[in-house]
């Protein structure tokens, strides 16, 4: 081989070299060096989000003493409202215990929630993930669910020592059971191919033949409770679309996500207080 073409294709070279280089290296070597390497990496994202919000702190400072006070009055407003809500809620908390101990039925399994800033989102068309600001120093587990006032956010997918990764319910890889809000039978949820700047899709299979839903009449899609990782009734998304399968026994469709998954700021960590 000529020079000239060696030197082009000297780089090239190089890269198969580290290529096949890293694949014989052991895998314990590789989940060592990425966990190092994503701790190392932790305190730069933390301390960028915690710069955030102290440059938003400063930035509502300066803001003139009208807006101050319209936002004031604003606030009160919403504390009224949040108030008659817990009202309600625990109306309804009372209630439920008092049917469960009617009907002698056993009480969902207990969570402890645990509210965190989002540090970080790396989305791309084959993952959709959030990271962020409490990891095992707060308890936080993997595979514990995440919610916010929307509905389910995702699952905690790793957790390091003052982080943790969460994939959301837009990524390929999450899979569960969902039911159509009013019905019974179970559907097959998981995350759809979600390009960036699109709206967060899911699709659902194993539909039953007597749904029926369209953009122009949705049907609300909630968490099942099967399996044991999400509470029942939380809000997955609209489904907008279904159509029969191709085998004919189930329908298969398209459900719409909450948009503002793209843009948390904070979430809420439901960690189990029994894990076994």
């Amino acid at each position: 081989m000529p020079p000239k073409r060696l030197d082009q294709a000297r780089p090239f070279l190089t890269l198969i070299v580290v290529i096949l280089g890293w694949l014989l290296v052991p895998v314990v070597v590789k989940t060592f060096a990425r966990a190092s390497f994503f701790e190392l990496q932790a305190p730069i994202s933390v301390a960028a989000s915690y710069a955030r919000d102290l440059q938003d702190y400063w930035t509502l400072r300066l803001h003139s003493n009208d807006e101050l006070i319209e936002a004031g009055r604003d606030l009160a407003r919403l504390n009224a409202t949040y108030e008659e809500s817990v009202q309600q809620n625990t109306n309804l908390e009372a209630e439920i215990s008092r049917l469960e101990d009617l009907l002698k039925l056993p009480p969902y399994a207990n969570y402890r929630s645990e509210y965190a800033r989002v540090v970080r989102r790396d989305f791309s068309g084959w993952w959709q993930r959030l990271v962020i600001r409490k990891g095992k120093n707060y308890g936080i587990t993997v595979g514990a669910p995440v919610i916010f006032s929307g509905g389910v956010v995702g699952r905690v997918s790793e957790v390091h020592a003052y982080t943790a990764e969460i994939e959301l319910i837009s990524s390929p890889g999450v899979r569960l059971a969902g039911v159509i809000e009013g019905e019974t039978q179970p559907i097959s949820f998981q995350g759809g191919i979600n390009t960036t700047f699109d709206p967060p899709r899911g699709v659902i299979e194993f539909v039953p033949l007597n749904v029926f839903a369209s953009a122009v009449m949705p049907k609300k899609l909630v968490t099942s409770g099967l399996g044991g990782v999400f509470p029942p009734g939380l809000s997955l998304g609209t489904v907008t679309k279904v159509e029969p399968s191709a085998d004919g026994l189930f329908k298969s469709g398209e459900v719409q996500l909450d948009p503002r998954l793209s843009s948390l700021t904070e979430v809420t960590v439901l960690v189990p207080l029994n894990p076994e």
